[in-house]
């Protein structure tokens, strides 16, 4: 589906990471996990992209995407973008999805990689899936989590969903994990591992090195969804 539309609301979720909302037109559906193609205006010439949802087909009334800004002509036009902006957007696109398919997810995403994520877990929590899901969400810095007042409401309530946060350069103040994704995190985390289906993404150094964990747990590649996350220009 292809439309015109207005941005509709600006949301900061970090010091370099922010989320551009819009209204979601009638009869559009898309799936958690998927993502689109938004066209901008900036200096008079058009730039597209291609960005994860991060909102969830159970919100009626609006679409979003989140995106690390750069130093790239994109992220400018997206720092000067205000509400009533005209954009368009095509969608959806990607497999990269869940909903509810699978008795036990785990998630391991890294950096601006969670945003398929979030769609996930909140259209789990909204729908009352009994899925079991693990996400596994390894970032730089405690100020580097992404949607982390959100995700830790929808674990508030959804008993399934089980939340792993690390970092590798933590403060003093943080109480979460430390250091990088491993296998014998997982192996702490879910003792039952090898009952889970995986989904990676992050950039792609992050999801290949979350192949090598994959190969070490013994997971069958079967078994392994995998998303390049290279939206970060």
């Amino acid at each position: 589906m292809k439309f015109e539309t207005q941005l509709q609301k600006v949301i900061q979720r970090t010091s370099n990471v922010i989320s551009f909302r819009f209204s979601r037109p009638v009869g559009f559906e898309y799936k958690p996990g998927q993502f689109l193609n938004v066209t901008l205006k900036h200096n008079g010439r058009e730039l597209s992209k291609y960005l994860s949802f991060s909102s969830s087909p159970t919100e009626p009334t609006h679409i979003e995407f989140t995106k690390k800004l750069s130093d790239s002509e994109f992220s400018e036009a997206l720092r000067k973008a205000k509400p009533g902006d005209w954009a368009k957007i095509e969608a959806p696109y990607g497999k990269f999805t869940f909903e509810g398919e699978y008795p036990k997810i785990a998630l391991l995403g890294g950096g601006i990689g969670i945003t398929p994520f979030i769609s996930i877990c909140k259209y789990a929590t909204y729908k009352g899936l009994n899925n079991k899901i693990t996400l596994f969400y390894g970032c730089s810095t405690p100020d580097d989590v992404v949607f982390r007042e959100e995700f830790e409401e929808l674990e508030r309530n959804n008993k399934n969903l089980k939340l792993v946060f690390t970092v590798s350069r933590p403060t003093p103040e943080w109480k979460d994990k430390t250091g990088r994704i491993t296998p014998d995190m997982i192996k702490t985390e879910l003792p039952d591992f090898k009952e889970y289906i995986f989904y990676a993404c992050g950039p792609p150094p992050m999801v290949k090195g979350m192949e090598a964990i994959i190969d070490t747990l013994g997971i069958p590649k079967e078994k392994f969804k995998i998303e390049y996350f290279t939206g970060y220009t």
